[in-house]
């Protein structure tokens, strides 16, 4: 398969530093402002990582205090720095940091992996980059919401038909995230509907798992993706697919932390079948039994 070939999208990051003077970055899409810190509201038995509740035009954001959360002393200044916004996994907060430095554009194949020995499991960051000669780690923001206020679990949907269950007992679902939390989430959705599925922590990973269980009885049907992803992401992922005759028929959906609206068209473009913004079982449960109709019809 082209993997090496594949269109790369660009991409915006916004790049911003910690106290310590480490240099991050963040997807700029996932960025609604940058705001001075304004005056903080501490409520008792909050997590040491929340410094405190904004109100923004008359809503309240928890604002995160992103040195600390991330295993660093907290701003020498409690007052100063600024926020960086984030609109995310349908839920605002605002990430109090040292400063913000500027944004760069560049291709989603100059995002590399982590590199090896860089924290695993605990690990903060997605990938990483190189700006001007310098290395820049790319924020895994889902995982630092999570580490502060995990997603409940929700339990199966009930209300699925009889009809439903069988069509959705034929799918076999490949996720593929590489953020482990996100990829965590969906798989426990699955397990939920009585399901087991094949995972994976990157596009060229997926492709070679798709590979392996080709012409088998676990050969895959539906494909769960990510969006934001090193080296190749979800569109090129699927464009890949769509370009590759053994897996044109494979019906993909594009999971993403943004919102799903602005992904739509880009989505359709790219060949995938849906979009759908992270994170809600019951939604994903839906997007599956639609899936699983659909491959079901092609006799997939």
């Amino acid at each position: 398969m082209p993997t090496s070939k594949a269109r790369a999208d660009s991409l915006s990051l916004l790049l911003f530093t910690l106290r310590s003077g480490k240099l991050m970055a963040i997807n700029l899409l996932k960025v609604s402002e940058i705001i001075p810190c304004p005056p903080l509201t501490k409520l008792p038995e909050s997590h040491p990582h929340v410094k405190g509740i904004a109100t923004l035009r008359g809503a309240s954001l928890s604002v995160i205090d992103l040195s600390r959360a991330l295993g660093e002393m907290p701003l020498e200044d409690p007052n100063g720095g600024c926020l960086i916004v984030t609109d995310v996994s349908r839920s605002k907060q605002g990430l109090h940091v040292q400063a913000v430095s500027k944004i760069v554009h560049c291709l989603t194949t100059d995002i590399r992996p982590p590199p090896y020995g860089s924290g695993g499991n605990r690990a903060f960051i997605t990938g990483v980059t190189q700006v001007e000669g310098g290395l820049v780690q790319v924020l895994d923001i889902e995982k630092v919401i999570h580490g502060i206020a995990p997603a409940p679990i929700e339990a199966a949907p009930t209300d699925l038909t009889m009809e439903e269950a069988e069509v959705l007992g034929h799918a076999r679902i490949l996720v593929v995230d590489d953020s482990q939390v996100a990829l965590q989430q969906s798989v426990h959705t699955l397990r939920n509907l009585g399901l087991t599925c094949h995972t994976a922590r990157s596009a060229k990973e997926a492709i070679d798992v798709l590979l392996e269980l080709q012409g088998t009885g676990e050969e895959i049907n539906v494909v769960v993706s990510d969006i934001e992803m090193s080296e190749m992401d979800g569109y090129a992922l699927t464009r890949t697919l769509r370009e590759t005759p053994d897996f044109q028929h494979l019906y993909v959906l594009l999971h993403t932390s943004l919102d799903s609206a602005m992904n739509s068209e880009k989505a359709r473009l790219a060949g995938a079948n849906a979009v759908l913004t992270k994170f809600s079982s019951p939604e994903l449960t839906k997007c599956l039994v639609v899936a699983a109709q659909t491959v079901a019809q092609q006799g997939r």
